[in-house]
Protein backbone atom coordinates (compact mmCIF):
# COMPACT_ATOMS: atom_id res chain seq x y z
CA UNK A 1 0.00 0.00 0.00
CA UNK A 2 1.30 3.45 -0.94
CA UNK A 3 2.22 5.91 1.79
CA UNK A 4 -0.52 8.56 1.74
CA UNK A 5 0.61 10.33 4.91
CA UNK A 6 1.56 13.49 3.01
CA UNK A 7 -1.92 13.65 1.50
CA UNK A 8 -3.52 13.28 4.93
CA UNK A 9 -1.24 15.87 6.49
CA UNK A 10 -1.63 18.38 3.67
CA UNK A 11 -5.40 18.12 4.05
CA UNK A 12 -5.05 18.54 7.83
CA UNK A 13 -3.18 21.81 7.28
CA UNK A 14 -5.74 22.94 4.71
CA UNK A 15 -8.56 22.12 7.15
CA UNK A 16 -6.83 24.22 9.81
CA UNK A 17 -6.64 27.13 7.38
CA UNK A 18 -10.33 26.60 6.61
CA UNK A 19 -11.18 26.65 10.32
CA UNK A 20 -9.51 30.05 10.59
CA UNK A 21 -11.49 31.34 7.61
CA UNK A 22 -14.75 30.01 9.07
CA UNK A 23 -13.98 31.69 12.39
CA UNK A 24 -13.15 34.97 10.69
CA UNK A 25 -16.44 34.77 8.73
CA UNK A 26 -18.48 34.16 11.90
CA UNK A 27 -19.19 30.47 11.30
CA UNK A 28 -17.93 29.49 14.73
CA UNK A 29 -19.59 26.08 14.85
CA UNK A 30 -17.88 25.14 11.59
CA UNK A 31 -14.54 26.45 12.82
CA UNK A 32 -14.86 24.11 15.81
CA UNK A 33 -15.83 21.08 13.72
CA UNK A 34 -13.16 21.67 11.08
CA UNK A 35 -10.54 22.06 13.82
CA UNK A 36 -11.54 18.60 15.03
CA UNK A 37 -11.23 17.29 11.47
CA UNK A 38 -7.81 18.86 11.04
CA UNK A 39 -6.50 17.11 14.13
CA UNK A 40 -8.04 13.78 13.21
CA UNK A 41 -6.42 13.88 9.77
CA UNK A 42 -3.04 14.92 11.18
CA UNK A 43 -2.99 11.96 13.58
CA UNK A 44 -4.09 9.63 10.78
CA UNK A 45 -1.17 10.95 8.70
CA UNK A 46 1.21 9.83 11.43
CA UNK A 47 -0.35 6.37 11.52
CA UNK A 48 0.04 6.15 7.76
CA UNK A 49 3.68 7.20 7.90
CA UNK A 50 4.37 4.59 10.57
CA UNK A 51 2.77 1.88 8.44
CA UNK A 52 -0.41 1.65 10.47
CA UNK A 53 -4.04 2.19 9.72
CA UNK A 54 -6.24 4.31 11.95
CA UNK A 55 -10.01 4.07 12.13
CA UNK A 56 -12.56 6.15 13.92
CA UNK A 57 -13.04 9.81 14.58
CA UNK A 58 -12.16 10.26 18.24
CA UNK A 59 -8.87 12.09 18.58
CA UNK A 60 -8.61 10.84 22.17
CA UNK A 61 -8.81 7.26 20.93
CA UNK A 62 -6.44 7.88 18.02
CA UNK A 63 -3.80 9.44 20.29
CA UNK A 64 -4.21 6.60 22.79
CA UNK A 65 -3.56 4.07 20.02
CA UNK A 66 -0.64 6.14 18.75
CA UNK A 67 1.00 5.86 22.19
CA UNK A 68 1.81 2.26 21.30
CA UNK A 69 4.12 3.55 18.55
CA UNK A 70 5.44 6.94 19.69
CA UNK A 71 5.59 9.07 22.82
CA UNK A 72 2.53 11.31 23.00
CA UNK A 73 2.72 14.24 25.44
CA UNK A 74 0.04 14.01 28.10
CA UNK A 75 -1.09 17.59 27.58
CA UNK A 76 -2.36 16.70 24.09
CA UNK A 77 -5.11 14.63 25.70
CA UNK A 78 -6.81 17.81 26.95
CA UNK A 79 -6.75 19.24 23.44
CA UNK A 80 -8.14 15.99 22.06
CA UNK A 81 -10.96 15.94 24.62
CA UNK A 82 -11.92 19.51 23.77
CA UNK A 83 -11.90 18.83 20.03
CA UNK A 84 -13.85 15.58 20.29
CA UNK A 85 -16.68 17.57 21.88
CA UNK A 86 -17.20 19.31 18.53
CA UNK A 87 -17.58 16.25 16.31
CA UNK A 88 -21.40 16.05 16.40
CA UNK A 89 -22.91 19.03 18.28
CA UNK A 90 -21.22 21.56 16.00
CA UNK A 91 -23.07 20.13 13.00
CA UNK A 92 -26.48 18.85 14.00
CA UNK A 93 -29.43 20.63 15.62
CA UNK A 94 -30.41 17.42 17.44
CA UNK A 95 -27.19 17.76 19.42
CA UNK A 96 -29.07 20.44 21.36
CA UNK A 97 -32.46 20.62 23.09
CA UNK A 98 -33.48 23.54 20.87
CA UNK A 99 -31.97 25.85 18.30
CA UNK A 100 -29.17 25.05 15.92
CA UNK A 101 -25.42 24.75 16.39
CA UNK A 102 -24.90 28.37 15.31
CA UNK A 103 -26.78 29.42 18.47
CA UNK A 104 -24.29 27.71 20.76
CA UNK A 105 -20.79 28.40 19.46
CA UNK A 106 -18.82 31.62 19.96
CA UNK A 107 -15.67 33.17 18.58
CA UNK A 108 -13.96 32.16 21.83
CA UNK A 109 -14.97 28.54 21.20
CA UNK A 110 -13.58 28.77 17.69
CA UNK A 111 -10.34 30.37 18.89
CA UNK A 112 -9.91 27.62 21.48
CA UNK A 113 -10.62 24.86 18.98
CA UNK A 114 -8.10 26.29 16.52
CA UNK A 115 -5.50 26.57 19.28
CA UNK A 116 -6.04 22.93 20.29
CA UNK A 117 -5.85 21.81 16.67
CA UNK A 118 -2.61 23.75 16.16
CA UNK A 119 -1.02 21.87 19.06
CA UNK A 120 -1.95 18.49 17.62
CA UNK A 121 -1.01 19.40 14.05
CA UNK A 122 2.34 20.75 15.26
CA UNK A 123 2.98 17.54 17.23
CA UNK A 124 2.16 15.41 14.19
CA UNK A 125 4.32 17.52 11.92
CA UNK A 126 7.22 16.98 14.31
CA UNK A 127 6.86 13.23 13.93
CA UNK A 128 6.43 13.37 10.17
CA UNK A 129 9.43 15.66 9.72
CA UNK A 130 11.59 13.96 12.34
CA UNK A 131 14.48 11.54 11.92
CA UNK A 132 13.96 7.88 11.32
CA UNK A 133 11.26 6.32 9.18
CA UNK A 134 9.13 9.48 9.13
CA UNK A 135 10.07 12.17 6.65
CA UNK A 136 8.66 15.62 5.95
CA UNK A 137 5.41 15.42 4.01
CA UNK A 138 5.67 16.03 0.31
CA UNK A 139 4.64 19.41 -0.95
CA UNK A 140 5.82 21.58 1.90
CA UNK A 141 8.22 22.29 4.66
CA UNK A 142 5.55 22.90 7.26
CA UNK A 143 6.34 26.61 7.38
CA UNK A 144 3.09 27.40 5.57
CA UNK A 145 0.84 26.03 8.29
CA UNK A 146 0.25 29.56 9.61
CA UNK A 147 -0.55 30.73 13.13
CA UNK A 148 2.21 28.55 14.54
CA UNK A 149 0.98 25.17 13.36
Amino acid sequence: MADRSADWFNQARRDLDSARAQRDSGFHEWACFISQQSSEKAVKAVFGKLGGDAWGHSIVDLLSALKERVEVPGELRRSAVELDRYYIPARYPNGWASGSPADYFTKEDADGAICHAQKIVRFCHGILAGPGPAQAPAGGSGAETGDGA
